[in-house]
């Protein structure tokens, strides 16, 4: 009898959708769009404002994510134990989602430096100018980098997520599973 996890499935692949469209439309929009504020002491503090604005959103689809990644994997225990690569898979995408976890924390925290240096004069949300602070500076220049490897992690979780869909197919299941039995 087939089982499906719809509902498990979804809450997974929406909360991966909010963490990563999040993370790339906040490195290319908001942050990109501060450098267009025309007060300069002020652009740091409002790409501040929507990345705080964004904050809960983003908290929201991380632990969808989670939640989902447990269930999947509660779901799918069978298959992760006897179908060659799917635990393979299944580790790659912990060991991505760890990645992207502390990825998030850290730009978080770098963020809420820049917070709490109220308006200070900046070229734009991430990229420091002569009058910065050395401080926020040094603070920008690593959220600079920060910004892309949020939605490099979580893409590769996107993809990661595809190999799974595609490891369900029923041929890949017999596949697996036949070679996983003579692999041991």
């Amino acid at each position: 009898m087939r089982q499906r996890n719809t509902v498990v499935r979804a809450v997974h692949d929406i909360g991966t959708a909010i963490w990563f469209g999040g993370a790339l439309m906040g490195a290319v929009g908001l942050n990109g769009a501060s450098s267009e504020v025309s007060d300069r002491r002020e652009r740091t503090r409002v790409a501040n404002a929507g990345w705080n604005r964004w904050t809960p959103v983003n908290a929201a689809g991380i632990a969808m994510n989670i939640v989902g990644s447990f269930g999947l994997l509660a779901a799918n225990k069978g298959r992760v134990a006897t179908q060659r690569g799917v635990a393979a898979n299944s580790v790659a995408k912990g060991i991505v989602t760890g990645a992207a976890l502390a990825a998030t924390a850290y730009s978080r925290k770098l963020g809420a430096e820049l917070d709490r240096a109220g308006d200070v004069p900046a070229e734009g949300g991430v990229k420091p100018d002569e009058d910065t602070p050395l401080e926020i500076a040094r603070a920008q220049r690593r959220l600079r980098v920060m910004q892309w490897v949020v939605p490099g992690l979580t893409g590769v979780l996107v993809v990661l997520t595809s190999l799974h869909g595609e490891q369900q197919r029923p041929g890949e299941v017999v596949r697996g599973v036949v070679r996983g039995a003579f692999s041991r």
